[in-house]
């Protein structure tokens, strides 16, 4: 199923605009402003193509695969294994999952690559390339036919995604510093800015003899196959269907960043349907919005890796939504009168 640029439409579209601002004016009338609400219902409105947006069976998709950088040590202050935290999540004992099922978030894992095989469960989807990812300081983290298996398996995980919304997050012990070291190559950082909060000097040495082994690969999905994860191969394919069936992209953490940053190598209007949420306050994440020229929606100082931000902001995008969809709207002689009622009770 190939991608083009062409099948992702921006998002742009100034008549459609001006109708949402007024359409939101109108309620903001009677009501009073919302504040940075109106901005998100209008980017959600655009996302849609619609004055009234709504939502049906949004996903929070985890997905979960071993990286051989976490031989060296990387990511070794996860408390648990990528299997185990997979296997928490499928059993509703992640904080993510939980908040999930309280919001009516559909919850899946997505099994890209995990060292280890779990049992089928309804929620398991079992895409795996590998039994995980070679060491990026040693060869190609990746061969280019696995790069390219991934992204074919994540374009076929959104087609077959029956809602319109999806939620990426990355659940493998060391995904935020694979995530990390894709981001410090594709936006010419220095590793100290975007390596995650409490990593180790030796992670650090072991991440940079890995972007010095691979100084030569410099093209999105060069880097994708010399550096990068499974998971992440297989969310780059997710996030560039989704956007082409004019879905909301919910982005959560460093690796959900990298592969939307690969994403937009590929098709760049894939940015105009993502909206970012903060499950941790790892530097790297200011990095990578500013590189996006945006901000997370929310704010809460978490310090957390399983998409548990996105499950939090769940409710804000379904009040900005329902601003331009649920709230009833009054005939243009009616609103202005009761305008005009109010007006006169302020100068009594």
């Amino acid at each position: 199923m190939p991608i083009h640029e062409s099948l992702i439409a921006p998002t742009a579209n100034v008549a459609l605009e001006k109708g949402l601002r007024e359409r939101i004016e109108r309620h903001a009338a009677i009501a009073g402003g919302f504040g940075s609400l109106e901005a998100l219902a209008l980017r959600l409105g655009l996302i849609q193509g619609s004055l009234t947006p709504r939502f049906r069976d949004p996903a929070l998709t985890l997905f979960a695969a071993d990286h051989g950088l976490a031989v060296d040590g990387v990511g070794a202050s996860w408390s648990a294994s990528t299997a185990t935290r997979a296997m928490m999540a499928l059993q509703s004992r992640l904080p993510s999952a939980v908040i999930a099922r309280l919001h009516g978030l559909l919850l899946q894992v997505v099994d890209c690559g995990m060292a280890e095989d779990l049992a089928p469960h309804p929620k398991l989807l079992l895409r795996k390339l590998s039994h995980g990812s070679r060491n990026a300081r040693l060869g190609m983290a990746m061969t280019l036919e696995q790069m390219q298996g991934g992204l074919r398996i994540g374009m076929e995980l959104a087609d077959g995604h029956k809602g319109n919304v999806m939620a990426f997050a990355a659940i493998g012990q060391g995904s935020a510093e694979v995530g990390a070291l894709l981001l410090a190559r594709l936006d010419a950082r220095r590793l100290d800015e975007v390596m995650p909060r409490g990593a180790l000097p030796a992670e650090h040495e072991t991440l940079q003899l890995a972007l010095t082994r691979h100084r030569d690969a410099l093209e999105a999905l060069d880097v994708l196959a010399a550096l990068g994860g499974l998971d992440i191969a297989v969310m780059v394919g997710a996030m560039l269907v989704c956007a082409s069936k004019r879905q909301l992209l919910v982005i959560d953490g460093m690796a959900a960043c990298a592969a939307l940053r690969i994403a937009a190598s590929i098709a760049p209007p894939v940015t105009d349907y993502a909206v970012f949420v903060r499950s941790n306050n790892d530097p790297g994440i200011d990095v990578a919005l500013q590189g996006f020229q945006t901000n997370a929606l929310l704010e809460l100082g978490m310090q957390s890796a399983d998409g548990l931000g996105a499950c939090i902001a769940w409710p804000l995008l379904r009040s900005a939504a329902a601003l331009l969809s649920e709230v009833h709207e009054l005939p243009p002689a009616v609103a202005m009168a009761d305008v005009s009622d109010t007006e006169r009770l302020h100068e009594a």
